[in-house]
């Protein structure tokens, strides 16, 4: 199989350090050294000390990247079941050989680059998880880019491809025997491409890093979607052949044939949905988050860029919290107009929304930074919030992060020990978690008490070929658990 991953998945269920004391704090207080903390209204309380569960998820080789996994319960217990990973993995090797050696590869930017990838998950997470198939992808070729002169040979540059998968069931409580996964592709933003423009220079190849002669190459963000009914086997949604129905069409696995050209995912004014701003390339934003199903009704939480922060340069652009309702993902216009729910948030906000275990209430993660007297001061972690119930008002009523919002700090930290460069420096990238079929909070059957699984990607974390080409390639994925209690309760 080309490109495959080789993924190793391992539990470390013994502790790692001793544990905070187990002492309380209200949202907006900066203790010293917590590893409690109130939400819910008051009415919750989260609490990790150094008992709690962490471990290394997935250890890919050197050519090889994992990002976004979601751990998914399947609608229905039968083959391929219990549990697939949907993730983000390195697109194929066109002219890879099955006997040629595993490559060295880079990307231009981690966010970016890929295709969908699924594998089998065990019960239990135990156990190896076997390579899984290249999926579909983006049809942009890869490129070489050697510095002159040298006789070293170059990796290989990743190029842009789906990301950011999510998956969910179809309408099961009518029949509906599909999952569908969402992507995020791109769309070029006016004028004609030129696929060599980013990297042609005077009739050689330049260099990634030399400055382009071309005008920049500038796209938008889109959404597109696959149906599936085992995971291994996908339909995309497509245009008909008059370029203007709704066409299922299905994908060649390992990428014989010309694949097929998705068609962005209408809203119900049939209009595609798209990033709010244009931006080169590699620096498109928005998009990302989760889908979850309450009341038979999809709920898509996602961030995207203020509109009004289009002109600034992509990195310094604020996003906000927007949400989408659908009743049925099948059809020509499926989402509906986009709701603000909160914000300004950070620039490069992640948050994913999901109705809590066990609960009538949302559970809200999303990146964040400790506060700046927290154990080990201003670190990356991801932090978690519920809301007293399900009136989604009260996904915008919680305070993210602390003032200035631009630091990204925030008092309700998790407090993840795992990963880091072993100076004290952490990445807490492409965060997920575990849900049932319905996109909801899940948990595999080892854990059954916990509240939660989650699952991120450091790219600091010492690679797996313990070179540093790559921020992304090789590096580990890891996971954690936490609990959650009610206020008063024995």
């Amino acid at each position: 199989m080309r490109a495959a991953t080789r993924l190793a998945v391992s539990i470390l269920a013994a502790a790692f350090a001793a544990p905070f004391p187990a002492k309380a704090r209200a949202a907006g207080a900066e203790a010293s050294a917590p590893s409690c903390y109130i939400t819910g209204g008051g009415g919750l309380e989260i609490c990790r000390d150094g008992a709690e569960a962490e471990g290394v998820l997935i250890a890919p080789a050197p050519c090889a990247f994992v990002r976004g996994v979601q751990v998914f319960r399947l609608p229905r217990a039968e083959a391929p079941g219990p549990l697939q990973m949907i993730f983000q993995g390195q697109s194929p090797l066109q002219s890879r050989r099955r006997d040629e050696p595993c490559p060295e590869r880079r990307a231009t930017d981690s966010r970016d680059g890929g295709s969908l990838r699924t594998g089998r998950s065990p019960e239990a997470l135990a156990t190896t998880l076997p390579p899984s198939a290249d999926r579909f992808w983006v049809d942009l070729p890869e490129e070489r880019a050697a510095k002159r002169g040298s006789s070293e040979p170059a990796p290989t540059v990743e190029g842009i491809g789906p990301r950011d998968p999510i998956a969910v069931s179809g309408r099961d409580w009518a029949g509906e025997a599909y999952s569908y996964v969402f992507l995020l592709g791109q769309e070029r933003v006016g004028g004609e491409p030129d696929d060599d423009a980013p990297t042609r220079r005077r009739g050689r190849r330049a260099e990634r890093d030399e400055p382009a002669a071309q005008p920049a190459d500038i796209r938008r963000r889109v959404q597109i979607a696959a149906r599936t009914l085992d995971f291994q086997t996908f339909e995309i949604r497509s245009r008909s052949p008059d370029g203007y129905g709704l066409a299922w069409t299905p994908f060649t696995p390992g990428g014989r044939g010309a694949p097929p050209n998705p068609a962005p995912v209408a809203d119900e004014a049939g209009k595609p949905i798209a990033s709010a701003c244009p931006a080169p390339a590699f620096e498109t934003h928005g998009l990302a988050g989760s889908i979850s199903i309450v009341d038979r009704t999809y709920h898509y939480v996602y961030t995207d860029v203020l509109p009004e922060d289009c002109g600034l340069p992509p990195e310094k652009r604020r996003t906000a919290l927007y949400l989408r309702t659908a009743k049925d993902l099948s059809a020509a216009k499926v989402w509906s107009a986009a709701k603000k729910l909160a914000g300004p948030l950070p620039p490069g906000s992640v948050v994913r929304v999901a109705r809590a275990k066990g609960m009538q209430r949302w559970a809200v993660s999303y990146t964040c930074q400790r506060p700046a007297n927290a154990p080990g001061g201003p670190v990356a972690d991801i932090c978690l919030q519920y809301t007293p119930d399900l009136n989604l008002d009260g996904i915008g009523a919680l305070t993210l992060y602390a003032d200035p919002v631009e630091a990204g700090r925030s008092p309700s930290y998790l407090g993840l020990r795992s990963g880091g460069d072993g100076s004290g420096r952490y990445d807490r990238s492409a965060h997920f978690w575990m849900t049932d079929a319905q996109g909801n909070l899940d948990t595999p059957a080892v854990y059954p008490g916990k509240a939660g699984f989650l699952t991120w990607l450091d790219r600091l974390a010492p690679s797996a070929s313990g070179r540093d080409a790559s921020s992304l390639y090789g590096r580990p994925v890891y996971w954690a658990t936490w609990t959650v209690r009610r206020i008063g309760a024995q």
